[in-house]
């Protein structure tokens, strides 16, 4: 028997794809649904991890973590996600999501997206994402890990509107080659504009689609909304096959962990949750105190404005997740999410303090992965590109070493 001394916090639990033809039915095994391009990643020894109850890649043996994340700061990458989009639609489909979101839609026009997430009614976080609006009465919201598919049931009483799950799976293109391969891909032009965070309907490999320039790198690129009712394994095959002569890289989750750590792209569930305020998160600016009376308002009128969420940046080290931060012997702090920048030359994390006036700047010792106890330094997000002019197509300096050596 298992010594009761083993320690579980020194164990990750991944699944992994087994094979089933042939074997009895397990009436009590729940499946998981898996994306319908994973059949790219079997061959690569995948772990996959839930997201959204979703599977997704948490680790591939395509490449390491360092040369994915010098693929997507130099090059392109293909990743599935497990981003789940869920449909608002009908006459009242705007007043619903005006009355969920922190953030007004009505500025949106259709063909549009908006960065948006909702909070429960004391002003904690639920969940964010990106929102698409497809037609004046019709809206995708593809949310990050969460369950807004009851929030918007619980609050849709009355209102003439439809809530559903379309079963559209996301995949991402990401990197300074991306928009290039994209016109490769297309088989007709390039929607006229694309402006970053515009959506258009498409057709690839002759099937319809749409895309989207957004993503969770901060680089340049676009992510495809695969539609139930058409051969998603013929888009992604050319995608696959037309991303060959690009040198495309398919990937898992490691590939934008410290890249949107730099960037200051948030994780829900890590990053913010029920017990963060928007305020407290950093994403005040996405909190609109206009004429509506949205979930959350009264709350966020009277909290506390300071942020209390930063960038660190960690020398000699990658940080432990946790309360792991101390000065003077005092715990600090929360370091939220962590990894190490191959560009920055050291270990950056996503941190939340205790106190809002520690900010960028503030020195702290942090215990790290490998046991050591290391010096980090608080820092504003994102920790460079601070106008986000890369994903915008503003700034095309492509690095190819860390920043230390320049």
């Amino acid at each position: 028997m298992p010594s009761m001394t083993i320690q579980l916090s020194d164990f990750r639990f991944v699944a992994k794809a087994i094979p089933n033809k042939g074997h009895r039915p397990r009436e009590l095994a729940r499946t998981m649904p898996a994306h319908p391009l994973s059949y790219m990643e079997l061959p690569y020894d995948p772990e996959y991890t839930l997201y959204n109850s979703r599977l997704t890649p948490e680790a591939l043996n395509t490449a390491s973590d360092d040369e994915m994340y010098w693929a997507v700061r130099s090059n392109v990458i293909f990743r599935n996600t497990g981003e789940l989009p869920i449909e608002i639609s009908g006459p009242d489909a705007e007043t619903l999501l005006n009355t969920v979101f922190t953030r007004s839609v009505s500025k949106i026009k259709p063909g549009r997206c908006s960065y948006q997430f909702a909070c429960y009614h004391d002003g904690g976080m639920i969940t964010d994402g990106v929102l698409l609006r497809l037609a004046e009465e019709r809206f995708w919201m593809a949310q990050a890990d969460g369950d807004l598919f009851s929030w918007y049931k619980a609050h849709a009483e009355g209102l003439n509107v439809v809530i559903s799950d379309p079963n559209v799976w996301v995949s991402q293109i990401q990197g300074p080659k991306s928009l290039e391969l994209l016109c490769a891909l297309l088989d007709g032009n390039l929607p006229d504009p694309f402006r970053y965070f515009d959506c258009a309907k498409v057709s690839i490999a002759g099937q319809t689609c749409w895309i989207s320039r957004s993503g969770f790198t901060n680089e340049l690129g676009w992510e495809v909304y695969l539609l139930p009712e058409t051969d998603i394994a013929a888009i992604g095959n050319k995608i696959m096959s037309v991303g060959a002569e690009f040198d495309i890289l398919l990937t898992g989750t490691p590939v934008f962990r410290a890249r949107r750590i730099e960037a200051g792209l948030l994780n829900a569930g890590s990053d913010f949750g029920a017990d963060t305020t928007p305020f407290e998160a950093g994403l005040g600016n996405f909190v609109d105190f206009d004429d509506r009376d949205f979930i959350g308002r009264k709350a966020l009128e009277v909290a506390n404005k300071s942020s209390r969420t930063w960038g660190m940046r960690v020398t000699g080290g990658i940080a432990q997740l946790g309360r792991v931060m101390k000065v003077s012997k005092t715990i600090v702090g929360r370091v939220c999410s962590s990894g190490y920048s191959p560009y920055q030359d050291c270990g950056v994390c996503i941190v939340r303090m205790d106190d809002p006036s520690m900010g960028p700047g503030t020195k702290v010792k942090v215990l790290c992965a490998d046991g050591s106890t290391q010096q980090g330094e608080l820092c504003t997000l994102p920790m460079y590109d601070e106008e986000r002019l890369i994903p915008r197509g503003k700034r095309i300096a492509i690095p190819n070493r860390p920043i230390t050596a320049e």
